[in-house]
Formats: C-alpha cells, sequence, structure tokens
C-alpha cells in the first residue's frame, strides 16, 4: 500500500517527459532531510542492488548512483548482477542471500519473470523489494518501480521517425531484447515506437503481431521483422544482419538500447547502406555521442542514476518512517522522466540536442 511520500524523497521527484525535469537530473547526492547524520541507530540498514548485467553501461550507472547513495545515507550496499541479460538463475540466488543475511531490502531491475517468485519470498520474510528500470509481471513481487516509461519512451522514437520520413514508405527492422521470454520493457519500447509511428499495435503487450503492412501516420510501412538482440551490440548486429537478409531495402530500424542500436548500425554499414534511420533508447554518454556522430538518429533519454539513488532514499525512509513513495499519477510505477535527445529535430516533436543531452548523460 501507497503512503505519502516523505517530505525529503517528494523534493527529488521529477515530472514525467518534462525537459526541465530532464536538466534537474544532474542533481547531486540524496536529499538532505535524510543524511546518515540522522540514523545513529546501532542497526544498520543492508540493502542488496540486483541489476541485469555488468556489462551495460546503464547498469554500472545504476551501480555508481546506488554506492554515492548508500554512502550518503549511511547504508550497507551489497552489489549482485546476472552473468548477461537474462540470467535469471544468478538474480534469484543473489535474492536469496539477501534474505540470508537479513538485508532491510532489495532493488533488482529483474531478468525475467523466474524472479518474481523470489521476490514474494523476500517480501514474506519482510524485505522492502523496489524494482529499478523493469517493472515486474507480478505487482505483488515489489512494493513500487522506479522506470522510465517505456511505451512513452518508445513513443518519443516513433513519433520523431515518422516526422523523420516525411511521407516516405517506412520499410521497418525491429530489433528486440528477447524471443524467448516476456519482460514489460521490452514490448512497451517496440509497441511505444510503433504506436508513436501511427501504426496500430494490435495487443500493445505482445512484439510482432502487428499487421506487417499498411499505413503509418504519413506513409505507407512494410515491417520486415522483429529479431533479438539481447540488449548486446553483437546481438544487434547479428539481429540486423538476419533482417538485412530478409530485405536489403530497410531504412528505419528501431533498437531495444544503444549497444544494440551500435551492433544494428555496423551490420549496415558493412551491407553499403548508410541512408537508415536508427532510433534507440537510453541515453548513455556513449550513446549521446553516436547521435552526435550521426550513427543514431534520435534516442529518448532515460536515467538510471537518478532511480537508484531514488531506490536506495526509498528503503531508507521505508526502514526509518515506514511511508512509502507514491506512484506517479495515472500510473502504477514511480516515473523517473524521458527526453528525446537528438540533433536533427523534427517540428511537432518536443526534443533537446546532444549538448545539453551530454551535460545530463551517464556511463
Amino acid at each position: 500500500m501507497n503512503h505519502t511520500a516523505p517530505g525529503a524523497l517528494r523534493r527529488r521527484l521529477i515530472t514525467a517527459g518534462s525537459l526541465t525535469a530532464a536538466a534537474a537530473l544532474a542533481l547531486t547526492g540524496c536529499a538532505a532531510g535524510a543524511d546518515a547524520g540522522d540514523s545513529g541507530d546501532a542497526e544498520e540498514i543492508g540493502v542488496s542492488l540486483i541489476v541485469k548485467t555488468t556489462t551495460n553501461p546503464f547498469f554500472v550507472a545504476m551501480q555508481d548512483g546506488a554506492e554515492a547513495a548508500a554512502d550518503e545515507l549511511g547504508v550497507n550496499l551489497t552489489l549482485a548482477a546476472g552473468k548477461e541479460d537474462g540470467d535469471e538463475d544468478t538474480q534469484i540466488q543473489a535474492i536469496e542471500n539477501a534474505i540470508s543475511k537479513g538485508d532491510a531490502g532489495i532493488l533488482i531491475t529483474p531478468n525475467g519473470p523466474g524472479v518474481e517468485d523470489a521476490l514474494v519470498k523476500a517480501r514474506d520474510a519482510g524485505l522492502f523489494v523496489i524494482a529499478l528500470d523493469t517493472p515486474p509481471a507480478d505487482p505483488e513481487a515489489v512494493d513500487i518501480t522506479f522506470a522510465t516509461d517505456n511505451f512513452a519512451a518508445g513513443q518519443e522514437i516513433g513519433r520523431w521517425t515518422a516526422a523523420k520520413l516525411a511521407g516516405e514508405t517506412a520499410t521497418i527492422a525491429l530489433i528486440d531484447l528477447f524471443d524467448d521470454k516476456i519482460v514489460s520493457v521490452d514490448y512497451n519500447r517496440d509497441q511505444g515506437f510503433l504506436d508513436g509511428m501511427g501504426i496500430d499495435t494490435a495487443d500493445a503487450a505482445v512484439n510482432g503481431d502487428e499487421a506487417k503492412s499498411g499505413t503509418y501516420s504519413g506513409g505507407d510501412y512494410e515491417i520486415v521483422g522483429n529479431e533479438a538482440s539481447g540488449g548486446a551490440e553483437d546481438g544487434g548486429r547479428t539481429a540486423a544482419e538476419t533482417l538485412l537478409s530478409k530485405n536489403p531495402d530497410i531504412n528505419v530500424v528501431y533498437t531495444i538500447n544503444e549497444p544494440a542500436a551500435y551492433g544494428a548500425y555496423e551490420a549496415f554499414k558493412a551491407a553499403g547502406q548508410d541512408d537508415v534511420i536508427v532510433v534507440s533508447v537510453d541515453g548513455g554518454c556513449a550513446g549521446v555521442d553516436q547521435v552526435a556522430e550521426g550513427i543514431i538518429g534520435a534516442t529518448s533519454q532515460q536515467y538510471p542514476v537518478k532511480m537508484a539513488e531514488l531506490g536506495v532514499q526509498a528503503i531508507f525512509d521505508l526502514v526509518k518512517t515506514g511511508e512509502a513513495p507514491e506512484t506517479t499519477e495515472g500510473l502504477d510505477f514511480f516515473d523517473t522522466g524521458v527526453a528525446l535527445v537528438t540533433d536533427d529535430p523534427q517540428e511537432g516533436v518536443e526534443s533537446i540536442d546532444t549538448t545539453q543531452g551530454g551535460e545530463i548523460c551517464w556511463g
């Protein structure tokens, strides 16, 4: 059950989609009203942060943000990670370890629905459980989620793409995260992109069930196919090669994240395809640089450091006061905001440029 957010945390909340809020994400440190000096109890607050993998700069930045927040609040932070994106077994073991050592809470970016029974077990054992970045399929698995509105992030790059095409026929390749499990971040970004393009998504919780041809908001489209990348550069390259083998005339490439986007770019470059619109989600410093270089046309910037800071603060406040943060109005999670980063702004699509994005990027 959600209670009124404590004042120290409430002051740190940001408005989803607001560029002013995006700029505010350059904030450093945690809320002043709940620092380590106020926590003079003998009881130590232990928190485990369990990320998907440490091969993606997004999750490394999240770890850095959590460590900084934990240091300021006097929280004992344990770091753990899956061996790769999708590794549920290692995450389950880390959850079991957190229960065994009596942690007060767990922060987790779930690698899939297989971890959710273990999260419910942790809550039953009295731990506070907060998801970061990826809301679980079972809302009872966590107390709250701090995340990007991934559907909105997809919509932003979809709207930009439709405007950029200016009525040209869109031959679309969709490079997703998984093809062997269902994760909300995966279908929300993919389906949000299509929705932003003006394409009927059929079931918005299913990738690949939309009509393979029809009209988008500016003209005709054809979807060549969906391929999984695992969120990795080599996976993005392989996915793009597979899609190119089906149709060499692809001119729009949606990607789940920036490592996959760069891999896809390499595949298209090797095939001699230079005039391709590549869009993505992340907004890490490397990705912003790739936008500046013209490798990625536009990316939706999200804020992993903010997610981690808010997560550590929330567990601290839950332990100290019993109060929990509230979800964003109209959503079942707390939205940490998104901003479209591009150096090719399109009419009617709000964006920031790479100079602005570089000032608030991560990694």
